[in-house]
């Protein structure tokens, strides 16, 4: 008999990932990793239709039934070689990501890949540090190794929750860099994508904003997300016919927090004027809007050399001959590059910088987040720090 539908839901998207991680690794090192003979099967092509892993016989009667992991069983069966590929699991101990770590550990030896994974006290709590090494004794006990708990010092630039996103995708980056690890698997699920398209359509940032999370972002395509079209409860059952523990975040609940009220009042009511299926539609607009976005941003790429004279600087005719959702991803970068901070940057921002093109009649300078100034000089539009 094999594992409930909600284990194999999640370790089938936990195996895809793996295999494209797989295959990436061998486009770039002229090596074969060693893997156990049952990972020795061609693999598939990203986002291929992949078989079944091989399951393993029933146990022995008094044995836990199969699905559900043990200290001595997986840990024994995390033992790889020392050069193949290591994955790490960034794990909270919430539903989620903990449904994450058990795949990883069960899907890893399989695949012939080391399992690792990380914990990051926020020290927004009480108890946080201790809850934490909890978090990475269960990490431990499902065979991952290495497993680290890492404290972060979170600031206040953007507000609580950006504060906290940005410490902890600093401390996985410096966790990742330090074991060489190949990739980092986050939690994020089905809801949370439906969650943040609705947060970029308040912001009214743009299409990029409405395509939501990425299922592969950061340098080199490190942070990966196998979890995008599985929606929480899932996961959440995953874990209960595992018997795995949960911690469930009190942020998660506090209404102080703008996703917090989305989850549960925003959404909700959503569900209940329009009917069922908002969460998967708006999965799929992010990835429609993803493709879209996809597609403009590389027109931009290309179109943005075109516009420069041969001091570097952007040529305002030539801009205004571009379509808008173009010329204004070239303004977007160019404010980048000049030092305006990327999460700091709105779409009024790239308006007002835009109307130096469009509505030109003599203003002055725009003032930029990151003291970026920018003004129109002899037909060019002159981007630099002030």
């Amino acid at each position: 008999m094999g594992p409930h539908p909600a284990v194999a839901a999640i370790r089938l998207a936990v195996r895809r990932v793996l295999h494209d991680i797989l295959n990436e690794q061998t486009s770039r090192v002229p090596y074969a990793v060693h893997a156990p003979a049952a990972a020795h099967a061609p693999y598939a092509a990203p986002g291929a239709p992949l078989a079944p892993a091989p399951q393993p016989a029933a146990p022995p009667a008094g044995q836990p039934p199969l699905g559900v992991p043990t200290p001595s069983r997986t840990r024994r069966a995390a033992v790889a070689d020392p050069s193949a590929p290591l994955v790490l699991v960034a794990c909270s101990g919430g539903a989620d990501s903990m449904a994450l770590a058990s795949a990883l550990a069960f899907e890893a030896p399989r695949l012939g890949v080391r399992a690792g994974g990380v914990t990051v006290d926020h020290g927004l709590q009480a108890g946080s540090d201790q809850r934490a090494e909890e978090v990475a004794q269960r990490l431990r006990e499902l065979g991952l190794d290495p497993v680290e708990a890492v404290a972060v010092r979170v600031g206040r630039e953007g507000g609580p929750e950006a504060a906290a996103r940005d410490a902890r995708y600093a401390a996985l980056d410096a966790v990742a860099e330090r074991h060489g690890a190949a990739a980092i698997l986050l939690g994020h699920t089905r809801d949370d994508q439906a969650e943040t398209v609705l947060l970029g359509l308040a912001r009214g940032s743009g299409i990029r904003s409405l395509s939501g999370m990425a299922a592969v972002s950061g340098a080199g395509g490190r942070y990966r997300r196998p979890f995008l079209h599985i929606d929480r409860q899932t996961a959440r059952k995953a874990c209960m016919v595992q018997a795995l523990p949960v911690w469930d975040d009190p942020h998660n609940t506090d209404p102080a927090y703008t996703r917090s009220r989305l989850r549960h009042e925003g959404l909700p009511a959503l569900e209940k004027a329009l009917g069922k299926g908002v969460v998967e539609a708006l999965a799929r607009t992010a990835q429609l809007s993803r493709d879209d976005a996809d597609a403009l941003d590389a027109w931009a790429g290309q179109a943005e050399a075109a516009v420069r004279d041969d001091a570097g600087r952007l040529e305002c005719a030539k801009l205004y001959a571009l379509p808008p959702a173009v010329r204004r991803r070239i303004l977007r970068r160019a404010a980048i590059e000049a030092g305006a901070p990327a999460g700091s940057l709105f779409a009024r921002h790239i308006e007002e910088m835009d109307r130096l093109i469009t509505g030109w009649r003599g203003q002055g300078a725009i003032n930029l987040p990151g003291k970026v100034v920018v003004q129109r000089q002899g037909g060019r539009l002159v981007i630099r720090q002030g």
